[in-house]
């Protein structure tokens, strides 16, 4: 993983979780009501992320390689560079975070 002088904690928890192919950790790092849109797919709450990440995630074999993370244009928004290898989706694109605390309560890729 690149240096990131203010990674934030749940963006953290996102990437070591898939990493390490822990669901239930992973599911974990979102908010109840999180609302997760993949190209145009969306998924809510906590069933919403899980079923993601058994068909899309952590269900594929993925692995994140973080480049960089940068604020948003509003508080709690952050833009992550990351490269996707598995068995799934492969290559390099940006997902975007809103926070809420130390949980992520949005996510868009694409």
């Amino acid at each position: 993983m690149a240096e990131h002088t203010d990674m934030p904690t749940p963006i953290r928890e996102f990437i070591e979780a898939t990493n390490a192919g822990d669901s239930e950790r992973f599911v974990a790092a979102f908010t109840q009501d999180a609302y997760l849109n993949d190209w145009g797919r969306e998924f809510h709450g906590h069933r919403g992320v899980a079923t993601w990440d058994r068909t899309d995630n952590i269900g594929k074999k993925s692995r994140f390689q973080l480049h960089s993370v940068r604020a948003g244009g509003s508080p709690g928004e952050f833009r992550a560079d990351i490269t996707v290898t598995g068995d799934g989706y492969n290559g390099r694109g940006t997902m975007a975070f809103t926070l809420n605390g130390d949980l992520i309560s949005r996510l868009v890729i694409g």
